[in-house]
Formats: structure tokens, C-alpha cells, sequence
């Protein structure tokens, strides 16, 4: 079972103090079967500059691995270590959970994708790889990955759950995309 992630959200009372909203555990866990990543929302912002008044929880949001329009998702994500190979699992199910959609072309992993976002990665415990379309990059604890909407995978080899918080922010389409891979 994945450890919980402590969530302080901040905004103003009605007299416009600095005051704490929201200060516990984050609610909005979500467990993908197929792989058994274990991802917690944190926020979710959807245009740009973001709305940062009132008082709702912005995590309370059914949305898939991509941020909206314009808008922004923080996560953390906790992969645990690869069991079974990648040939035992179904990337189209994997796609199907993380509300991404299915390219017809074989994929390098079963957990390749890619959304049309500029990511933020920081990696908190663990190690994992990184798979792209023709290398990989081994990260451990402490190390920051900025992605701009490169295919990629997240594999861990090790014996060890790895945790990453995520940030990403809508982009617009790289030149480089043959198609438009979007998220919901």
C-alpha cells in the first residue's frame, strides 16, 4: 500500500489573512490495476493564469495522466517494482487507465506514452528508469527530470517502491509529433 502524502493547501479567509484550508492526508487516490502504480492528485489547475482564489479543492478532479486545457496537475506517484515483464501486461489497458489514447504502433514498453505537456519529475525515494524511443536514464532519490513531451516509460527494476512527484503543465504540440497524442 502506497504511504500517504500530506497535502497543506493555503488560501485567504474572508477578511483576505493567509490562512490554511485544507492540512491532511490527500483523498484523491487512485490504484491502476493493470500496472499497480498508485498515483495521488494533489491539484489540478485548468487555465493559465491560474484561478487561485476561493476555497474548493481543486484535487477533487476525474481526470487522466495529461493536464487540461491550459491548466496544470500535481501528483505524486508511487511505482512499485516491475514483477512480471512488460509482455504480460496490456498497453492498451495501461493507456485505457491513464485516460491516455492508444497508438496502433508497437510500443518500445507496455507502459510507453506521452502527453502534450511540459513535466516536472522529482524523484523522492527509490530509483526507476526511464525508457525513451531509443535510451534510458537510471534516477534515484533526489534527482529532477524535465520532459517536454517525449514517449517515454517508467520501469522500476529495483526491489524497492519508487515515489515521484509529478508537475505538469499543458504544452503546445511539438513539430516533432507525426500525430497529436493528447490526454482527455
Amino acid at each position: 500500500m502506497t504511504k500517504q502524502t500530506r497535502r497543506v493547501v493555503t488560501g485567504h479567509d474572508d477578511q483576505g489573512r493567509a490562512v490554511v484550508l485544507v492540512d491532511g492526508a490527500a483523498p484523491n487516490v487512485r490504484v491502476r490495476t493493470e500496472s499497480g502504480v498508485i498515483s495521488t492528485l494533489l491539484w489540478v489547475s485548468d487555465k493559465t493564469p491560474a484561478d487561485i482564489s476561493g476555497r474548493a479543492d481543486r484535487s477533487e478532479s476525474a481526470i487522466g495522466v495529461a493536464p487540461p486545457p491550459n491548466g496544470s496537475v500535481l501528483r505524486v506517484v508511487e511505482f512499485p517494482p516491475l514483477a512480471n515483464g512488460p509482455e504480460r501486461i496490456d498497453h492498451a489497458e495501461v493507456m485505457r487507465e491513464m485516460g491516455l489514447p492508444h497508438e496502433a504502433k508497437p510500443a518500445r514498453h507496455a507502459f510507453t506514452h506521452r502527453t502534450r505537456s511540459l513535466d516536472y519529475a522529482i524523484v523522492l525515494e527509490g530509483e526507476i528508469d526511464m525508457l525513451l524511443d531509443d535510451s534510458e536514464v537510471h534516477l534515484r532519490a533526489g534527482d529532477v527530470l524535465v520532459q517536454q513531451g517525449t514517449n517515454h516509460a517508467w520501469v522500476n527494476n529495483s526491489t524497492q517502491s519508487c515515489r515521484i512527484a509529478f508537475v505538469l503543465i499543458d504544452a503546445q504540440e511539438p513539430p516533432a509529433w507525426k500525430s497529436p497524442i493528447e490526454g482527455p
